[in-house]
Order: structure tokens, then C-alpha cells, then sequence
């Protein structure tokens, strides 16, 4: 760090001391200043700098004896930083060497490396971007950097390697340091290669120490230097992480196991409890290689979080069911005003001047007449040629032809087109003053009103739309333009000029020569005394992006002008050249309005012309001998850039510079730059005038020139602290956070001017306190045309004392500047309205907060004026974003180690967080009309999300302190207490249970299921049971009973001399009869059989090892397959993804023989084991359970009855055959209730979306089954088809429940728009309902036929991350629609428990579901023995109240909730709503999170986000988006998404990660595995396009 900012302090300690800058040269000076100045525009790097600058002072400084300069520099970096600031009264003869920059003053950046230097260089993890999205990559980051070049403004690098070769390491308490040392230099064994989005810049990993010389040892000392910075904040004597560019395995902590490093091995436990270690092994975090950049990057952003830099938190009211946000207490420690309060000032009356003409049209009427020859207006070309000069004959001429043209040549059925009063547009390009100011005096003397706005260029331009809502509002139906400007407008296909978004319809009149005519001898325009009517209307942009109107009347018009030429000493016949914009504020009042008046010479220079030459304004002052000038900073600024070519230009004519932004913070340098450079051209100090306006008071404020005799200039030095909190404190401590600000001077005449508090009501300031400038005078503007409720606000305040007593009898206009009345009656501007940001009750300066991000040097990778500062409102609070434009040559690494110490100078200068740092690519953010950035629509644009930025920092971490406390939890109230309180309070005790099991049918005395379709094969041999259909919709095969049976029968025989009873078989089966035959041929011999989904053969990778893993954990001896899986299974393919000499004995059941079984194998016990159920559950764990005969039977049972099956019914199923609810429907249910079951593998729909839907009519189904993910094909495949489908008489108005087999919360939101959009096809809105099952009971919950409808319920979200339900109304604030599960089954009995104390809690609590039914599964099947951890899932007891009934454990949250509705017995009916599974909840701040929530209200955040997953990762929320748009968009979603989960969930994002859509990976039920993604994101396998570390 030493070495990163003595460059800032290099300039700092050789500020030559007050007393030296004045003796110096004024050659010197003037050399020192072009320093500067190539400096601050990069043609020279820092060191050269520094030589030549050394070199130039060396003669005046003092040198200390024997010392040699060089080191005597060194050695006063040590000062310490308050030695910088000299006291204030130095400062303002200081002031006369400052850099010439437009927002810098010397002291602000001396401040901001001041504040630098004071940080310790933290280590913040870059975000890491795919190549594709860069921009553009410099040169410099893929080269190797060459350490013999080194000057100063190479990367970090190669300072840090000087750094590190300099200092000795012993010292620092690090005794493995060396060791550690050569290990980093090495490089790990396993150091990832180069992918595409390594952190070294070249994307080289470094493994081989020989190949690079260069880099490996800038590695080494990088490694080192990081080493360094670590050292001197934790000091102990465990190595520290070195995340350099080397990737070494990093050994992590792992549930308190403490890090062992030994030279070779890492031994660990992991959470099997198996050791890890051994050559070269990679220590593991929940099984996960932590290798990779991910994690090293993790470990950095937790390392910066472990010192977080936040106010301590204050009291917070914690209510138990609220969790309430941090009220912002004010600090008793905070600055408060001590001052009298303050008195009205007074400027001087308006002088009485004897033949000032009663109007302005009469003014002009009057130089017309008299002096018709004299000059009014020059207008320039872009190359400084004067084109044309407007005299005050022709300007009266032709604004009288104008007039007379509106009033009398244009007309709509017979009828004038205008009356007088009526607004017209003044549409004018910025290069073209002389038609503007002939339409402007046109439109006065036929008494329209003008309306100036700015010539929209595209259909879309910044803020256009807000231009053609002022329009419509002032019901504006003609525009004025120019021939020139007509043609260049944006046309529609008829030629005429296009209507713009927003606009209304207006028709377009060019005012050029040839369409206007010349009024007849009897005509003359009336010109009246001014009176109160409107005689223009100002737009002006509010802080919101909307555009008002400010009316002004003729006599304010005219007293403005008065005002104006008393306070300037304008006199008749001056030459001013004007820089401004002349439509509006300075540029019209000075350039068009008091010109005129005063028949003055106005010299127009436009924009266009500025940029190319900006040194045009002076050398016109100096060709016309112009005596006022008036210009914006902006101009000073850039004249001082082109300054060195010119030798021969004179400033001495000049007796006023009017500098219109002279209220801008950070005019002053430019004002002192200026003169700095200036003087030496004949420009007298005094004669810089800075003024302060607003387009409603208009002028406020102006200095005034020298010979009125006023008091001096004035210059405060305030505490920014101070004015964070409204008062004003003359810094004397020279403190690093300051503001330097000038007077705009005195009132203006005939104006009574107060400051008012900002907020409520408008009571009047102490006089140290800053507030809101308020002025009354006759020459303010009247009113926001057409806005009666904001003008009262703003034009007729009247400002009250401390005792509510007004202080004058006149209403008084609000200026929107802030400031405060200094000593000698000057008047001080601190800031804008429109730039305020209150941020945690404190207030900011947009302008002040731009100034310190410019001072951080170096400025070589973003571009000076085009930043922008904002605030926007997260989480009740308003939240600082600074977004600017990146140099197209700046690296990734440059940028973003601008971007960190931007964040600290901030912090340092301004004591507050910035919440996004964003830089966009150079010229992409919108601009206004002249120059600067359109703030609004900078703004519109980020919240968005399209402002497309190439770089991003978050720092909500810091910014955010109002987070509700985390949740403590209670000491827990004991399960009895908790059964008498809910008795007391008139609760029951929450459990439900389905109908009784009824009578035994002909079918239910077989207790096993293969006896039930031998019966049915000799009762029924040819009654059909299953129906498969292809993608083509056409029957692919079926079977009756007896074909099932005897397909059965032929593999019992095949296995049965194989095998012995018992053995467990893995059936590896597409979807189809196959699998069934199969499984029942299974059942016949005896044998347990296992269904697997087959491998993928376009992704073996993948899908072939968990084959493998289920075989192997189910301890299957057998496979049974088809010819064409068996291939598979033993291809070449497969045997790069496992291990195929592994596989048990593989048997194709393809052509098996004919065969009878003499017996069939007869289990001697219902409890013995059917068969095993295998499924990975959401969290990517493989659980397998036991389902018993019996259990098997009862599950068949309980389905029959709930959907009342028979052989008569058909039912349709859409589901996969594998595991759960799927399984049974598609094997169990039909042999068990005979109905026949037309099977639609969902596969098939991938071809066909239709299929299932088209077979459901065709076959006129009742009850169908489906999963989420058939449904979700259905809604996105099929929403725009509906009317083809209607066409081919698809017609669902057979389906009376179409329910969706789940396991999980019911998805709402996808049930409802499939609902909606099949409702065309005569899908009843009551059809669809869900299911719900889960590992320890696949059925709990089935619709079925009869019963209520499912309830939906609208619980506060709030209430239930601390575990309790609380309904509210549909629509209210953090509201979350939950729906029924569909009917609890019949012998089900369903009870919530506590997940803690066991304990059974009462109605709509939120707690784990617990079931008992004769259909659970008997236990999980798993290889590793942890049957004991999991034996309480399968039989757990109460803790209290009925004791005795065992129950199994299901792992979701969910409630119950007694309704009104009856159920087909006439009891209640009670509904059971599932909230989510435990496993995936996140605690997070003491409170349970479930993982959907936080992912639908990030989907919503913005239109390209796809899908989006969230886990966590040692307590950060890391939240995964797939986008669907261009990559551009990556980065505007960072944002966008750590805004929405604060202000719905409270929580801080830790890190957003953007990938390609369909990388969140997807099980067969449509369910989200987010342990995987947490898996590959951990093992840096997503390859994201951003990956955004939120500080």
C-alpha cells in the first residue's frame, strides 16, 4: 500500500508552501499547470511527471543539508496525513496553483489518497466474467508483464513485486513463511488449467516454474505482497490463505475439525467420517473438492466480511411475529445548529431608470425603429466563422412577418389555427440562434406563449416521452422549427415527420423566409404594458425523470431583465458572448431576453462548436472585445485543456465572467484553474462572477462586477460531517473530509431571499444551518403549468420562525439550492435538491460524492465527466449508486481496482456506503440534451435493468445496517405448556385423518399384489389393463391380464433357476409394459426387484453413474434389460463414465422363452419386503425404502378408494415409472383395481407436447396424472396452440381431476396458468389439484373424486421464517399463496409436531408433518448402517399427549387448517397445506427460509431471468440465475436481484452467479437439485457468464 499511494502523496508533500507558490515565476507556474494538465490527461505517466515537476521546483525548495531531493521526498511520506491541510485562511492564496481540473480541487484529492493511504489494501474478490463478455481486453493484460519497463502505471503487479523485494519477511511472527513462500512459487499440483475465466488476466495457470521467468516471479511476489497485507491484520501463526494467482488447494474448516497443513497431505474428516488424505487428494467441504477459484474467491469475501465495517447496531423494537426494521435513531453525539435564527435578507431596490421600456416586445419595437442597423445576434458556424448577424431592424422585420403568418395564415376548417394565449412549440437546434430568437420575439408579439424544448433525434431519446407529456399538458398543437431541422427529424412512411412515443399530435410549421409572409401596411402587432399573463414557458427535469413547465408572465420577464441589468451594470450597445444553451435559464435571460433590452451584441457560440474548439468562446471574447462573458464550469474547464497552442489571446476586455454553475460544489477549482492560467492573458481575479439560478426563482444570486464597490469574495472550508446533518462547521482541524465552497454573491436587487428547513414545515434556519433557498420577488416564475398542488408546494411557500409566525405577508418560491447566508451577506450554495440523497437520516451531495470518486487517481480507466451519482430506495432507506463510463482500454483488473478505492474514498470522505459501484462501456449511458448525463434515465435504466454495465461492485454488506435483528430463538416453551395454551386459547390440536378404511371388496382378501393379477388372469384373462402410446399418439403396445401374467411367468422362470428368494433385482427399463411384466416376473420368483430409470445415451456422463450408484447401494445381483440398454451398459461410451467390468450379471429380457413355473414363490408373511423405491430427494441424496406386501397393498387400497377405481375406468398417466406415487400408479394400481391405465411416457412429450392432453380427450379420461414438468411442457408448448388443438376437437371437458404428483409445495402459479389456458379447451378451473408424498409414505395426500375443492390460504411470508402461520388477506404486502395438497388418503392419520421438543402443536402452527398409515414405508435401504439416524423417520412417538401411536417423520413444514367445507362424511373437512422440505430450508439470520420463496421473487425481478436456484455457503446466500437474453444483460441482473431479496426477504445476497439457461439441474419430477448446483458452482463447473461477490 506504502507504495500504491505515495504517488498521491508525492504531489501532495511537494505543493510547493503557501509562501513559495506566490514567489514563484509566473513561467513556472504556467509550466507547472501544463504539467498538470498533460498529467490529468494521461499523455504523461505519473513518474514522469514527478521528474519534471521535481525538476522545475528543485530551485525553491529548501533542501535539507546532505540529503538528496529524492530521499527527502521518501521521508516526508511518513508525515502523518493532518500535517496535508495547511489552515484555511492559507488556503485561498493556495488556491491560485490548484490542478486545473473541471471537479477537482488539489485539496480533494490530497483528502481522498489521504484517506486511501489510511486502509489497510483489503482483498476483495474480483468478479469473475466470461471471456465473451468482456469488451475488450487491453493488450497489456494477455502479455506476460515485463518487469524491466517498469513505470508507474503498469498493473498492481509489478508495485507490489517492488514491495515485496524490499521488505524482510522475518520480522512479521510468520516461521512457516518461507516455506509457504516456495510452495505458492511451485505452484499447486493441481492448479486448475487455464479456463476461461481464471484470474490471471492472460488465463495461464502457473504450473511450471521454468517457462516464465518473468511471471512466476511477479506470482512469487504477488504472493507474497498478499501475504503481506493479510499479515498485518490477523496475526497468527497459522499460514494465512494466499489467493493470489496461484490456486493452491485450500484447506478449509470442516464442522470444527481445526486446518492442519502438512507439507504432503491434508488429512481430514469429512462428514462420513472417512479420512481423506494421501499424495496429491483434495480436502473436501461437504464432499466437495475445494480446489477451485470459487472457493479461494469465497474464502477472500468472507475474509473482508470478517471486519465489517458497520455502525454499531442501535436498539431495535423486537416484536416476537414482526420482525421489524432497524429504526434509525439519531445519533446523540450529532452536530446540531447553535445559531440565532436567521433574519430575511434584502437585496438593493430596484432602481428607477427614467425611459425603460414598459415590455419587452416594446423594447424590441424600439431598437428596431432606432437603431435597426445595430448588431443583435451573431451566430457562428462549426468552424468560428461568424455566419450571419441578426440586427435589431431585421430581428423586428421578421418576428413581425412571423406574427402575423400564426395569427392569420394558418387555419383548420375555416377556423384561425391559434388564438392568442394559445402554446407553441419552439423546436431549434442548438447552432441555430437567429431563427430561435425571430420564432421566440414572434411568438410574443402575436401573444403566443413559446414553448422551447429540445429537437428530439430518435423515436427514443432520454426523457423525450416526459418532453411530449409537458406538451400535451400545455395542449401544444403547432411546433416551430427550421427548414433544416424539419428535414433531420425522424419520418413516418407518409413522409411526415413521425409522432413520437409520448407526444401528441402536433403539426410542424418552418419558419424559414419563403413561408412566411409580410403583413400588410394597416397591420401592427399589439404590444401591450407587461402584464401578469404568461408570456413563455421553461421545461425544467425533475430529480424523478419528469418534465414540468414553469410559466413565467410578461412582468416577470421584465423585472428579471431590470434585475439583471442593475446587478451586472449592463449599458446599452455591450457585446456579450454567451456559451449557454439560449433556450433556457442563463443562456435565455442573458443571450436573449436583457440582450435585447439593453440592444446589446450577443455573440452565440454553440455546442457543436465547443467540442471541436473549446478555446472558441475566448477567442472570441478576444476578437470582439466582449465585456461580459457568460459560460458553465464545464467551459472553463475544457479552454484550459487546449489553452498551450494559443499565445496570443487578451482577456482584458472582459470586465464580468458569468459563471451560470457557480453553485456547483466544485465550480471552484475550475474558477481557480482558470484564473490560475489566465491571468498571465490580461483576466483580472475580480471579474470572475459565479451566480447562483433555478429555473422556477431564476436568477438568485450573483456576484457582482468590481466597480459596484462590494465586499470581497468569500471561500468556506466546511466539515462535510457537519453538512451531512444540515450544519455548517468551518473546518479548522483540517480534517480529510471537507467542502470548499465560494459565494455566488449578493441577492439580486428587489429580492427578499430566507433559508427554510428542507423537510415539513418551512421554518426558518439558524444561521449556521443549511437549508433551502427561498426567494420573493416580482421577477420569479408563476406557477408548473397545469400542476396546481407542486405549485403551491413550491411557488407560494411562505416561510415561518421558530414560533409559526410568518415572516412577510408574500409567498415565497422555492430555489431548490441548499445553502446558507455567510458573513458580509454572501450568499453560499452547497448543493441541489435534486442531487440530495438522505441516506440513514444523513445527507449527501450527488455533486460532492462525484468529486471524491474523480479525485481517486489514477482517471485512466474511467472518463471525467461522464459519471453518475444517484439513489435509489431499498429496503426503506435510500441506497448511493455511482455508475460510470469505462475507458474502452482499461483492464478488468484496473477497473475493479478503481472501483475498490472508489468505495473507500467514499467511505473515508463521506462516512457512508455506496451500495453499487457499475461501469458501463464508454458511450452507452444516456445523455442530455447538451453534454452531461441524464440522470433520470440513468436511473429508469438501472432499476431496470437495462443499463448493461461490463463491471459491477455490490456492497450491500457495509451500506445496509436497518436488517431486523436476527431472530434469538426462545428458550423453548415445553411440549405440555404448549397443549394447555393452545387449550386455553381455543386451538385444537393439529391433526386430520382420511376416511376409514372400508369394507374388504372381492379383490382386497389377497394380501399380496402378484396374487391379485394371477386371479385376475384367470377371472378376466382378456379384460385390458395397460395402453402405451408413442409420440405419434398411436398405440405402441398393451396387455390384458392374462398377457401380463404370462410375460411375468417367463422371466419368474428365467430367474428362478438363477437366483436365489430374496435377491434383489435391478430392473434398468424404458417406460413400458416391459418394466411391468418384469417386476410382477420378480414377485413370482421371489426375487426384491429395483426400478431404475435407463441411462441417457446422449449423456452417459451424467445419468449412467447414478445407475451404477443405485445398483450397487440397492446390492442388486441381477439386471434386467433390453438388448439395447445391455449394449449400452457395456459400450465404450459407458466405460468412460464408470467402471463396466463392475456391473452384476446383465440378463435381456428380449426374447426370453416360453416358459410355465411349476410354483410360484409364496412369501410367508405380509411384512416380508416387496420391493425397493429409490429416488434422489431435492437436497442430491439417493434415498431407498422398503415397501413391505402389505404396505404395498394398503397403499393400493387407499388410492382405490380416494379416486374410486374399477375395471370399468380408464385413467390416464403422464408420470415416470421409477419411484413414489409414479411407481405405483403405473404398475400397482391397475392389476390392483383392474381399471385400465393408458400410459403417455413423458418423454414422448418432448416430440409431441400434445400427446397427453390429445389421448386424455380421445379417450375421454375422468382422473389423469401428471408431474410438474409435463405440465410446465404443456403451458409453454401449448399456450399459443389452443386453437389448433380446438381444431383437432381436443376437448377436455371429460376431466373431472387432473392431479400432479409431487413432493413438494404446491406450485400455484403453474397449476393456475395451466388452468387458465386449457380453460378454452373445456378444462373445468376445478380440475386440477396436486398430490403429495414423500420418502417415508409415497401417498399422504390424492384429490380423488369426491370431496370439497382444494382451499388456497394467503399466509404472511414474515410470520413464517419464525415458524408460525398467519393468514392475511389475498393481495396484502408479503403475502404467499398456499394450496391444499389435495385429500389426506383413506387410513391416513396426520399430526404437526414440533421439530425440536417432538411436541404436537395446534391448529395453523407451522411444523413437521407426521404420518402414520398401514402404507408407510418400513425404513430406508442403505448401504452405509446408518439405520440408527434415521430409525426415528419410520417410528418416532409424541413427546407428549398420545404417546403411543407411532409415527414416521415425512422432513416437510407444513400446517393444518380446520374449513368450513364438509366432507363426504359431513365432518369439517380438514385441509393440510405443505410449505417445503426441511432439508432445503436455509437458516439465515435465526429465521427458515424456504428456498422457492426467494427464488419466485427473484424470477420477477427481471424479464431474461429464466429459472433461478439458491443455496447456501458458509452463511452466504448465494443465488444462481439463468438468463435468456444476451449476455450484455448478465450484469444488470447483480443488482436488480440483491434488491429484491432485501426488500421481500430482509437478506444480504453474497454472490449472484449468471449462467446459460438450463445449467440449474432438474430431477424427473420438474424439482430443482440444488445440492448438485451448490456441487458444481463449489467445483467451478458451471462455467458462469458473472460471477458478482457482493462486498
Amino acid at each position: 500500500m506504502a507504495e500504491r499511494t505515495s504517488t498521491g502523496l508525492l504531489t501532495m508533500m511537494l505543493e510547493p508552501t503557501p509562501a513559495v507558490a506566490m514567489t514563484l515565476p509566473a513561467e513556472v507556474r504556467e509550466k507547472l499547470a501544463e504539467l498538470e494538465l498533460e498529467l490529468s490527461e494521461g499523455d504523461i505517466t505519473q513518474k514522469g511527471y514527478e521528474k519534471k515537476r521535481s525538476k522545475l521546483l528543485a530551485p525553491y525548495i529548501p533542501q535539507i543539508q546532505g540529503v538528496d531531493p529524492s530521499l527527502q521526498i521518501d521521508n516526508r511520506i511518513q508525515v502523518s496525513s493532518q500535517a496535508v491541510l495547511p489552515g484555511s485562511k492559507q488556503i485561498k492564496s493556495r488556491a491560485a496553483n490548484t490542478r486545473d481540473e473541471r471537479f477537482r480541487s488539489d485539496l480533494h484529492t490530497e483528502a481522498v489518497q489521504a484517506a486511501l493511504a489510511k486502509y489497510k489494501e483489503r482483498k476483495m474478490p474480483m468478479p469473475s466474467k466470461r471471456r465473451s463478455v468482456l469488451v475488450q481486453s487491453s493488450v497489456e493484460a494477455c502479455t506476460p508483464p515485463d518487469t524491466s519497463s517498469a513505470s508507474e502505471d503498469e498493473g498492481s503487479l509489478r508495485r507490489q513485486g517492488r514491495l515485496a523485494t524490499s521488505t524482510p519477511y522475518q520480522g512479521h511472527g510468520h516461521p512457516a513463511v518461507e516455506h509457504w513462500f516456495n510452495r505458492v512459487i511451485q505452484g499447486s499440483s493441481t492448479s486448475s488449467s487455464a479456463s476461461s475465466t481464471s484470474s490471471h488476466p492472460g488465463g495461464r495457470s502457473i504450473t511450471n516454474t521454468t517457462s516464465h521467468p518473468a511471471l512466476n516471479a511477479n506470482a512469487a511476489a504477488t504472493a507474497l505482497a498478499d501475504l503481506m497485507a493479510q499479515t498485518q491484520l490477523d496475526n497468527h501463526s497459522a499460514p494465512p490463505d494466499v489467493t493470489g494467482l496461484s490456486e493452491r488447494p485450500q484447506v478449509a474448516s470442516v464442522r470444527g475439525v481445526s486446518r492442519s497443513y502438512n507439507h504432503h497431505t491434508s488429512v481430514m474428516e469429512t462428514a462420513d467420517g472417512c479420512e481423506w488424505g494421501g499424495e496429491g487428494s483434495l480436502p473436501l467441504i461437504d464432499g466437495v473438492p475445494v480446489n477451485s477459484r470459487v472457493s479461494n474467491k469465497i474464502q477472500q469475501l468472507l475474509n473482508t466480511l470478517k471486519r465489517p465495517k458497520r455502525p454499531p447496531l442501535r436498539e431495535f423494537f423486537v416484536d416476537d411475529f414482526e420482525e421489524l426494521l432497524d429504526v434509525q435513531q439519531p445519533d446523540p453525539n450529532q452536530p446540531k445548529p447553535e445559531g440565532q435564527q436567521m433574519s430575511p435578507l434584502e437585496g438593493e431596490p430596484l432602481g428607477v431608470v427614467t425611459n425603460w421600456p414598459p415590455s419587452l416586445p416594446a423594447a424590441l419595437q424600439r431598437w428596431g425603429t432606432t437603431h435597426p442597423k445595430s448588431p443583435c445576434l451573431t451566430a457562428l458556424d462549426n468552424a468560428g466563422k461568424p455566419i450571419y448577424t441578426l440586427t435589431y431592424g431585421k430581428l423586428w422585420t421578421r418576428s413581425q412577418k412571423l406574427a402575423y403568418t400564426l395569427l392569420n395564415k394558418l387555419s383548420s376548417r375555416n377556423e384561425p389555427l391559434l388564438m392568442p394565449g394559445d402554446r407553441v412549440a419552439l423546436v431549434f437546434p442548438n447552432n441555430d440562434p437567429v431563427m430561435f430568437m425571430v420564432a421566440f420575439y414572434g411568438c410574443l408579439l402575436a401573444e403566443l406563449v413559446p414553448v422551447p424544448i429540445e429537437v428530439p433525434l430518435t423515436r427514443k431519446d432520454a426523457g423525450s416521452q416526459q418532453i411530449g407529456f409537458l406538451l400535451g399538458s400545455c395542449g401544444v398543437t403547432l411546433a416551430l422549427t427550421t427548414d433544416a431541422c424539419q428535414k433531420g427529424l425522424p419520418k413516418a412512411q407518409t413522409g411526415e415527420v413521425a409522432t413520437f412515443k409520448g407526444w401528441p399530435r402536433l403539426l410542424w410549421f418552418v419558419t424559414d423566409g419563403k413561408h412566411v409572409v409580410k403583413p400588410p401596411k394597416d397591420w401592427h402587432p399589439l404590444i401591450r404594458e407587461a402584464s401578469n399573463e404568461i408570456a413563455y414557458i421553461e421545461y425544467k427535469t425533475s430529480k424523478e425523470g419528469s418534465t414540468m413547465g414553469i410559466t413565467v408572465s410578461h412582468s416577470a420577464m421584465l423585472a428579471h431583465c431590470h434585475a439583471l441589468t442593475q446587478a451586472c451594470c449592463y449599458t446599452e450597445a455591450e457585446t456579450i458572448t454567451n456559451v449557454l444553451d439560449f433556450k433556457r435559464e442563463a443562456g435565455l435571460w442573458h443571450g436573449v431576453l436583457t440582450g435585447v433590452m439593453n440592444r446589446m451584441h450577443v455573440i452565440s457560440i454553440p455546442y457543436s462548436l465547443m467540442k471541436v474548439n473549446p478555446l472558441s468562446w475566448i477567442q472570441k471574447v478576444h476578437m470582439y472585445k466582449a465585456r461580459v462573458a457568460v459560460v458553465k464550469s464545464r467551459d472553463m474547464h475544457w479552454s484550459l485543456l487546449a489553452q498551450k497552442d494559443q499565445r496570443d489571446i487578451s482577456l482584458s476586455s472582459l470586465r464580468m465572467l458569468i459563471v451560470a454553475d457557480g453553485a456547483n460544489p466544485w465550480s471552484i477549482s475550475s474558477c481557480d484553474a482558470f484564473l490560475n492560467v489566465f491571468q498571465a492573458r490580461g483576466l483580472r481575479p475580480e471579474v470572475i462572477c459565479p451566480c447562483a439560478s433555478s429555473s422556477e426563482a431564476m436568477t438568485v444570486a450573483i456576484r457582482r462586477p468590481p466597480e459596484m464597490g462590494v465586499p470581497p469574495p468569500g471561500k468556506a472550508v466546511l466539515s462535510m460531517g457537519g453538512l451531512s446533518h444540515s450544519v455548517i462547521r468551518v473546518d479548522t482541524e483540517e480534517k480529510l473530509s471537507v467542502l470548499t465552497v465560494q459565494d455566488v454573491g449578493q441577492v439580486m436587487p428587489g429580492a427578499l431571499v430566507c433559508v427554510v428547513r428542507v423537510e415539513g414545515t418551512p421554518y426558518l434556519c439558524q444561521t449556521d444551518e443549511v437549508g433551502e433557498i427561498c426567494v420573493s420577488s416580482g421577477s420569479t416564475g408563476l406557477a408548473y403549468y397545469g400542476l396546481p398542488g407542486m405549485t403551491k408546494n413550491i411557488f407560494e411557500t411562505i416561510p415561518v420562525t421558530a414560533s409559526g409566525v410568518p415572516i412577510s405577508d408574500r409567498p415565497f418560491t422555492r430555489t431548490s439550492l441548499l445553502g446558507f447566508v455567510g458573513p458580509d451577506s454572501l450568499v453560499f450554495v452547497v448543493g441541489k435538491m435534486d442531487g440530495l440523497m438522505v441516506v440513514s437520516g444523513r445527507r449527501h451531495n450527488a455533486d460532492d460524492v462525484v468529486a471524491t470518486a474523480l479525485a481517486v487517481e489514477p482517471m485512466k480507466f474511467v472518463y471525467r465527466g461522464r459519471i453518475a451519482v444517484f439513489s435509489v430506495s431499498v429496503l426503506h432507506d435510500e441506497r448511493i449508486v455511482v455508475v460510470a463510463e469505462q475507458r474502452p482500454d482499461a483492464s478488468e483488473e484496473d477497473s475493479f481496482q478503481w472501483m475498490s478505492r472508489v468505495l473507500q474514498a467514499i467511505d473515508s470522505i463521506h462516512q457512508v456506503g455506496v451500495y453499487c459501484l457499475a461501469l458501463v462501456p464508454a458511450n452507452t449511458l444516456p445523455k442530455a440534451p447538451l453534454g452531461g448525463i441524464h440522470i433520470s434515465e440513468t436511473k429508469q435504466r438501472f432499476l431496470e435493468g437495462a443499463l448493461h454495465p461490463c463491471n459491477v461492485l455490490m456492497c450491500p454488506h457495509t451500506c445496509v445496517t436497518n436488517l431486523p435483528k436476527p431472530r434469538q430463538k426462545q428458550p423453548e416453551v415445553g411440549p405440555a405448556s404448549m397443549i394447555v395454551g393452545n387449550l386455553v386459547a381455543g386451538k385444537r390440536i393439529a391433526q386430520a385423518s382420511g376416511r376409514d378404511v372400508g369394507q374388504l371388496e372381492d379383490n382386497d382378501q389377497f394380501l399380496y399384489i402378484q396374487d391379485v393379477l394371477q386371479w385376475r388372469a384367470q377371472a378376466t384373462p382378456d379384460h385390458p389393463l395397460f395402453l402405451v402410446l408413442n409420440a405419434k399418439g398411436t398405440v405402441a403396445s398393451t396387455a390384458s391380464c392374462l398377457q401380463l401374467h404370462k410375460r411375468a411367468e417367463r422371466v419368474a422362470s428365467a430367474l428362478m433357476g438363477r437366483l436365489n428368494t430374496g435377491d434383489h433385482v435391478a430392473l434398468v427399463y424404458p417406460p413400458g409394459v416391459d418394466l411391468i411384466a418384469t417386476f410382477y416376473g420378480c414377485l413370482y420368483a421371489g426375487c426384491v426387484p429395483v426400478t431404475v430409470r435407463p441411462p441417457h445415451p446422449q449423456n452417459l456422463a451424467t445419468t449412467l453413474p447414478t445407475v451404477k450408484m443405485i445398483v450397487e447401494v440397492s446390492k442388486s445381483v441381477y439386471i434386467l434389460t433390453t438388448q439395447a440398454i445391455m449394449k449400452l451398459l457395456k459400450s465404450k461410451e459407458a466405460a468412460a463414465a464408470v467402471d463396466v467390468k463392475s456391473w452384476p450379471t446383465v440378463l435381456d429380457t428380449d426374447d426370453l422363452p416360453r416358459k410355465k413355473i411349476s410354483q410360484m414363490y409364496k412369501p410367508p408373511t405380509p411384512e416380508m419386503l416387496a420391493y425397493l423405491d429409490f429416488s434422489v430427494s431435492t437436497t442430491g441424496i439417493l434415498a431407498g425404502v422398503k415397501m413391505s406386501h402389505a404396505a404395498t397393498s394398503a397403499l393400493c387400497r387407499s388410492i382405490k378408494l380416494q379416486c374410486e377405481l374399477y375395471p370399468s375406468r380408464q385413467i390416464a398417466i403422464c408420470l415416470d415409472p421409477y419411484c413414489g406415487l409414479g411407481f405405483a400408479l403405473w404398475c400397482l394400481c391397475s392389476v390392483y383395481s383392474g381399471h385400465q391405465s393408458i400410459l403417455v411416457p413423458p418423454l414422448e412429450l418432448e416430440t409431441n407436447a400434445s400427446l397427453w392432453l390429445a389421448a386424455v380427450s380421445q379417450y375421454k379420461v375422468r382422473v389423469t396424472f401428471c408431474s410438474y414438468s409435463v405440465m410446465e411442457m404443456c403451458t409453454k408448448g401449448l399456450g399459443s396452440q389452443t386453437e389448433a388443438l380446438r381444431l383437432r376437437n381436443v376437448n377436455l371437458s371429460c376431466v373431472r381431476t387432473c392431479m400432479v404428483v409431487a413432493e413438494e409445495r404446491p406450485r400455484i402459479s403453474l397449476t393456475q396458468s395451466f388452468s387458465k389456458i386449457f380453460k378454452d379447451l373445456g378444462l373445468s378451473p376445478r380440475a386440477v389439484s396436486t398430490t403429495f408424498g414423500c420418502r417415508v409414505n409415497v401417498a399422504i395426500c390424492l384429490q380423488g373424486t369426491a370431496g370439497p375443492d382444494p382451499t388456497t390460504v394467503y399466509v404472511d411470508m414474515r410470520a413464517l421464517r419464525h415458524d408460525r402461520v398467519r393468514l392475511v388477506e389475498r393481495g396484502s404486502p408479503h403475502s404467499l399463496p398456499l394450496m391444499e395438497s389435495g385429500k389426506i388418503l383413506p387410513g391416513v392419520k396426520v399430526i404437526i409436531a414440533n421439530t425440536e421438543t417432538k411436541g404436537p402443536l395446534g391448529d395453523s402452527h407451522l411444523g413437521e408433518i407426521w404420518v402414520s398409515s398401514p402404507h408407510n414405508a418400513t425404513g430406508y435401504y442403505t448401504v452405509y448402517g446408518e439405520e440408527a439416524l434415521h430409525a426415528d423417520h419410520f417410528n418416532t412417538k409424541l413427546s407428549f399427549g398420545d404417546t403411543q401411536t407411532v409415527w414416521a417423520r415425512t422432513g416437510y413444514l407444513g400446517f393444518l387448517r380446520r374449513t368450513e367445507l364438509t366432507d363426504a362424511s359431513g365432518e369439517r373437512h380438514d385441509a393440510l397445506y405443505v410449505v417445503g422440505s426441511l432439508d432445503e430450508t436455509l437458516e439465515l439470520r435465526g429465521m427458515r427460509y424456504h428456498p422457492i420463496d426467494i427464488e419466485t421473487s427473484v424470477i420477477r425481478s427481471h424479464k431474461s431471468i429464466a429459472e433461478c436456484a439458491v443455496f447456501t455457503w458458509t452463511n452466504l446466500l448465494v443465488v444462481v440465475v439463468e438468463l435468456e437474453g444476451s449476455e450484455q444483460e448478465a450484469l444488470d441482473l447483480v443488482a436488480l436481484v440483491t434488491n429484491v431479496v432485501l426488500e421481500e426477504h430482509y437478506l444480504i445476497v453474497g454472490v449472484v452467479v449468471v449462467v446459460d439457461p438450463g445449467v440449474i439441474p432438474i430431477n424427473s419430477r420438474g424439482e430443482k437439485q440444488r445440492m448438485h448446483l451448490r456441487d458444481g458452482f463449489l467445483a467451478d463447473q458451471l462455467d458462469p457468464i458473472y460471477v458478482a461477490y457482493n462486498m
